[in-house]
């Protein structure tokens, strides 16, 4: 999504705004998942007082039914915050860029655990009793005496006097923070002053309708906008036409898995374990396609309402996914939703009655039918058809950590940790070899020094640079040793530091703790800060390494149907990357969420209709070079898609057919023809790549696997709720 990035006084407002939102999310969740992990201990605590004791058995089988009550509760209240998403946003006021010219509150010091004095030893608690008066006459018990006493005056002043230099250095360091609180402040007051100038300026020029104080504005107003439920995207690029008075809009909507897979949650008693149960498709679907419609309704209500001065004529607005393109097996955006809509057709609806998607279509807008499968929409028209510049918010304009100067990377590692309560300071320029930053846990009694070093690589780090960091570690005398990256860590790094205190951040990973901060960052090229997920993480890594020239081979899968209407049966086509017969891991398991495996070295590429002929087709992409090295089979099936349960069997589809293309150091037959007639089973193990030591072959199979999509996971070892 290219364009110019908003960098007024408005647009860092918005991203101030953007990064306090984060903050707050990320506080809730660590809230959360800390009375999570306290009612786990309980539980487990339970359990085993539990252990042959019918009524605490009772009671401890009655605690699990509650905490399934209160998982299905959770599940039932996102559910209705999704349905409830156009009515949260009629209930906000609208935005006005007054509230931008009154200042900031500033925080209240609060020094924490330095804010309390060291606690002086009480002299009482060094008395010694004196002896039995009948003892005391006898000479030695006396001596005896005397001596412990003088032991314990001694341990009191040395206790005095190491708790009066504790004292000291904590009022030093007390001093300290102070001071960094003082200077915060004062930046805090200028920057509310540069902000309020050039707020005025920016309401005379919004005034005139200049095009880029225009766009400045409603990027602004969308990119800083609240309630919206955790984990929605708030990327979006927009262009203004001052002739027609009209805003076109690009925004990101939420992926289908913001609809909770399951619809509630039962406790079994027989293996005390939570099972889900799973929500219905036709279900998910249309919950997924109501989110569309009131995402829509919502982002231009908030425009019109944001639009005192009467400058919208009109505003198209164009909803669009990440996904991956058929035509290049990249990531690109994918529209579900378009409409146009003039000011007079708003003030027209009475958005707290209608129905979302009635009412969207109604103003003549257009949602894909299978959003779930990415199907597109054709926008009514882009901001790119507009001229002139684009200005846009979030995503693609989050700061590459791979192009990041050096000493701005350790200062963004710097004011990670400073966001999280260390007090930090970096050492790049002070030539501290070894250590890129020092952060101090102020913590009087577990705190300590932690040495930290970041590393801007594109490729895994060496076990070498691990055992360096334990070195380095021993040498400042530190508590803790973090070594954060932007790429990953291999087996033998992790094993290192087993029971030793060093912490290993890889690059995915840095990524979402920046973005529990409010603070931007991405690796490579394809998505923002919050594009996580198997298939963001693929998509970046293909980004990230340049495109290699040579071992890639192509498996495409065509069929015809045999239902009673003529309709094509639908297939998904799964693939599975093994060792040893199972799956390295749940991101290795290749499907349509999850179109791309960590190393990009299988790619899935989606369903489609062969022009001119009733087939459908689809196939994968797999790239010798990129798989990962203990793989030794990559596994390809199909099963019949479950939209409409229960899902139709592998006899309804004929001529299922295979066509491949075999790069270097790959081998078999180009084309095979599966036998499906009157098969009951609802999967197929179309065939497998095996590694014989440099080489790879492929084998067709054709066996049957009862289950569908969830029982080839389970054969392969996919874990499934």
């Amino acid at each position: 999504m290219a364009g110019r990035r908003n960098d007024g006084v408005l647009a860092v407002w918005a991203e101030a705004q953007r990064q306090q939102q984060r903050r707050e999310e990320a506080r809730w969740r660590a809230q959360e998942a800390e009375q999570r992990r306290r009612e786990r201990e309980a539980r487990e605590a339970q359990r085993a007082a539990a252990r042959g004791e019918r009524e605490a058995l009772r009671a401890y089988q009655q605690s699990r039914e509650a905490e399934a009550a209160r998982r299905t509760a959770e599940l039932d209240g996102r559910v209705e915050e999704l349905r409830g998403l156009l009515a949260a946003g009629l209930g906000r006021p609208a935005f006005s860029p007054q509230a931008l010219l009154a200042p900031r509150a500033v925080p209240s010091f609060e020094p924490g655990r330095l804010g309390e004095p060291v606690p002086m030893p009480d002299q009482a608690h060094y008395q010694v009793p004196p002896p039995d008066p009948a003892q005391a006459r006898n000479p030695g018990v006396w001596q005896q005496y005397e001596q412990y006493v003088a032991q314990a005056r001694a341990r009191f002043e040395q206790d005095w006097y190491a708790a009066q230099a504790a004292e000291a250095d904590r009022q030093r360091r007390l001093a300290e923070y102070h001071g960094q609180y003082l200077e915060w402040v004062a930046q805090h007051r200028r920057q509310d002053t540069e902000r309020a100038a050039g707020t005025e300026e920016l309401l005379r020029r919004l005034r005139a309708g200049e095009a880029a104080a225009v766009q400045e504005y409603f990027t602004a107003v969308l990119y800083s906008s609240a309630a919206w439920p955790e984990g929605f995207p708030h990327r979006l690029v927009a262009a203004w036409e001052a002739s027609t008075r009209q805003l076109v809009v690009n925004w990101e909507l939420p992926g289908a898995d913001v609809v909770p897979a399951a619809a509630r949650v039962r406790y079994v008693k027989t293996d005390d374990r939570e099972a889900e149960v799973a929500r219905p498709a036709t279900e998910r679907k249309a919950l997924y396609r109501e989110v569309l419609a009131q995402s829509g309704l919502r982002v231009v209500t908030e425009l019109f309402r944001a639009d005192r001065d009467g400058l919208l004529a009109s505003v198209v607005l164009n909803g669009f996914v990440c996904g991956i393109d058929p035509a290049t097996g990249r990531e690109a955006e994918r529209f579900l939703s378009t409409v146009t809509v003039t000011r007079a057709e708003f003030s027209g609806l009475a958005l707290d009655r209608v129905a979302a998607v009635e009412c969207f279509q109604g103003l003549g807008g257009r949602l894909s039918a299978r959003p779930e499968r990415l199907d597109e929409v054709t926008p009514d028209r882009l901001p790119e058809t507009v001229g002139g510049s684009l200005a846009g918010q979030g995503g693609e304009d989050e700061p590459d950590l791979f192009e990041m100067d050096p000493i701005e990377f350790e200062d963004l590692i710097a004011e990670l940790f400073r966001l999280r309560g260390f007090r930090v300071m970096t050492t790049a320029r002070s030539g501290d070899a070894g250590v890129d930053v020092v952060a101090e846990d102020l913590d009087p009694v577990t705190g300590g020094r932690i040495v930290i070093q970041a590393k801007r690589y594109r490729s895994t780090v060496s076990p070498t640079a691990v055992r360096d960091l334990d070195s380095t570690v021993r040498h400042h005398g530190a508590i803790k040793g973090i070594l954060v990256t932007t790429a990953g860590f291999g087996p033998g790094s992790y094993d290192y530091i087993r029971n030793k205190p060093l912490t290993l951040v890889s690059g995915p990973e840095l990524v979402e703790l920046l973005a529990e901060q409010g603070l931007r960052g991405r690796l490579g090229g394809g998505g923002g800060a919050d594009g996580g997920g198997a298939a963001g993480r693929a998509a970046r890594a293909v980004e990230a390494a340049p495109e290699p020239a040579g071992r890639r081979s192509t498996v495409e899968l065509s069929w015809r149907s045999r239902t009673a209407g003529g309709d094509a049966v639908e297939l998904d086509v799964s693939a599975f990357v093994c060792a040893s017969g199972r799956v390295l891991d749940d991101e290795h398991f290749v499907f349509f969420n999850n179109p791309q495996d960590p190393h990009g070295a299988v790619r899935l590429h989606p369903t489609r209709s062969v022009p001119g002929e009733p087939v459908r087709a689809a196939g994968l992409t797999l790239d010798l070079d990129r798989l990962a090295p203990d793989a030794d089979e990559v596994v390809i099936a199909v099963s019949t898609e479950e939209e409409e349960p229960p899902a139709l069997p592998l006899g309804y589809v004929h001529g299922l057919a295979m066509q491949a293309e075999f790069g270097p150091g790959a081998s078999g037959p180009e084309r095979w023809e599966a036998s499906t007639g009157g098969m009951p089973d609802t999967a197929l193990l179309v065939g497998s790549f095996h590694r014989a030591g440099t080489q790879w072959s492929f084998k067709p199979s054709g066996v049957a696997v009862a289950g569908g999509l969830a029982g080839l996971a389970v054969r392969w070892g996919v874990s499934v709720e």
